[in-house]
């Protein structure tokens, strides 16, 4: 049986990396077409988030890097920029 839940249940949740790194939290659902497309991620303090991205407020995950989400969401090391990449720029 589908699984089914509210989106404002989702908000505030702990996001975390398939690697188990703490990534940061849900901020907002991006809605098109009647599904989700996406999620806005806040980077919180201790996040890897807040170390990669220094003074900035959050990304944008795609939903399909989403693998799992219950009592937290876990995303795709693939979603997660690198440092490698912020330095080359």
């Amino acid at each position: 049986m589908l699984r089914t839940r509210k989106i404002s249940s989702v908000f505030e949740l702990p996001v975390y990396t398939d690697e188990g790194s703490f990534f940061g939290s849900v901020e907002e659902a991006i809605i098109a077409d009647n599904k989700v497309s996406g999620w806005r991620i806040k980077s919180v303090k201790n996040s890897k988030l807040k170390q990669i991205l220094g003074g900035a407020k959050g990304v944008i995950v795609p939903h399909q890097y989403v693998k799992s989400m219950d009592n937290i969401m876990i995303i795709s090391k693939a979603a997660v920029p690198s440092l490698d990449e912020e330095e080359s720029i």
